[in-house]
């Protein structure tokens, strides 16, 4: 029967505290959800762990969960999971790495013929691989869409400063791939 149910429903059951329903919910948005933590923390465990922090959340606040379409209740439990990312990246701060003060900049974009020829999984590799902040402002800006200002307001940073860190860490996925296709030829 909970297989079956759509999202609205869905909510309103686990708005009952319907055990059954709970579990739905954890079977449907577990696995999206803890891929969501791993593209922002990078650590599998802290990412489990936020995961089920996140989901735990979700249930107990179900009641202030409004219905605007089809996906909205994943869209509502991935923000949520990205408030407590951001929350772990700013607590843990002091792990953030210092200034590239002299790393090359001239390093050139690859093609898109280059691009294809770098697994999926080596990409997302080296973006797990970036610091916090880093892999916290490249997956906001250029996976979620958002912008430098609403960057800078959720992590406490300044717009430029949000920019420049977008910058090294685009550089470090550069030199990762420059450094991959060489291996390659």
């Amino acid at each position: 029967m909970y297989k079956e149910l759509d999202e609205q429903e869905l909510a309103r059951y686990c708005s009952q505290r319907d055990r059954l329903a709970e579990n739905e919910l954890y079977r449907r948005y577990a696995v999206r959800v803890d891929a969501l933590c791993r593209r922002y923390l990078g650590d599998e465990e802290d990412a489990k762990d936020l995961m089920l922090e996140t989901l735990i959340q979700a249930l107990d606040r179900i009641d202030t969960y409004k219905y605007t379409g089809k996906g909205s209740l994943y869209a509502w439990i991935s923000r949520i999971a990205v408030n407590k990312a951001i929350n772990h990246i700013t607590r843990q701060r002091w792990r953030t790495v210092r200034l590239d003060l002299w790393a090359q900049d001239n390093i050139p974009e690859p093609t898109e013929d280059e691009m294809d020829t770098v697994p999926k999984e080596k990409l997302q590799e080296w973006i797990a691989g970036l610091p916090d902040l880093r892999r916290a402002v490249f997956n906001m800006y250029c996976i979620d869409g958002y912008s430098h200002k609403e960057i800078a307001k959720m992590l406490g940073i300044s717009e430029k400063g949000s920019a420049s860190v977008l910058v090294k860490a685009r550089r470090q996925l550069k030199e990762k791939i420059r450094d991959y296709l060489k291996e390659q030829q």
